[in-house]
């Protein structure tokens, strides 16, 4: 999860611009390490919506990075799990679009063998996860920047959750990804 110093996953009206400006080679090499480490992905609606139209066509532009075909390529083959009542097409293969219980949905896909299952922005799916405490880590690449308002991720009135530091990785953009584990 991509995250401003001061906890925001985009702008109030969803902007990711303040990313995009200061992603290196180098992370993405670490998103590819951890693309291998998984093999789907946890969307909402919105989130889906806007990464279909992305990594669905803009690896097959001209001016796409090449170093980025490997996570397109990641991207376009992990399974995809859609959190929507709205979606009724997939617009990206493979996809499973899901209605029920999320708690009981992650519980049940957690039971399934495979590698693990990484969920992007959705940020009310996100605080929805978090809040029911079926989040086995966080990684969450903390960007220099102070947004100064826009949607949060951490969403829990009244709910403290701790966490452990596993690891920590500093960019040299000024990036840093801390991996932290949930003290049950």
């Amino acid at each position: 999860m991509n995250l401003s110093l001061d906890g925001y996953l985009s702008g109030p009206r969803g902007e990711l611009d303040w990313h995009f400006g200061i992603w290196s080679e180098e992370m993405s090499e670490k998103l590819l390490e951890q693309l291998d480490q998984t093999d789907t992905i946890i969307l909402g609606r919105l989130t889906y919506e806007a990464m279909a139209k992305y990594w669905t066509v803009k690896p097959l532009e001209e001016s796409f990075p090449r170093q980025q075909l490997a996570i397109a390529d990641k991207m376009n083959h992990h399974t995809k799990i859609v959190f929507s009542k709205t979606i009724k097409e997939s617009l990206w293969y493979p996809s499973v679009f899901v209605t029920g219980d999320l708690r009981e949905e992650i519980s049940l896909l957690k039971q399934q063998k495979g590698k693990d299952m990484i969920l992007y922005g959705s940020g009310s799916l996100a605080s929805t996860l978090i809040l029911s405490g079926i989040v086995d880590e966080y990684q969450l690449w903390i960007h220099p920047i102070i947004l100064g308002s826009g949607k949060p991720i951490f969403n829990n009135p009244g709910r403290q959750i701790d966490l452990k530091l596993k690891d920590s990785v500093r960019f040299a953009s000024g990036v840093v990804t801390n991996y932290y584990t949930l003290i049950k």
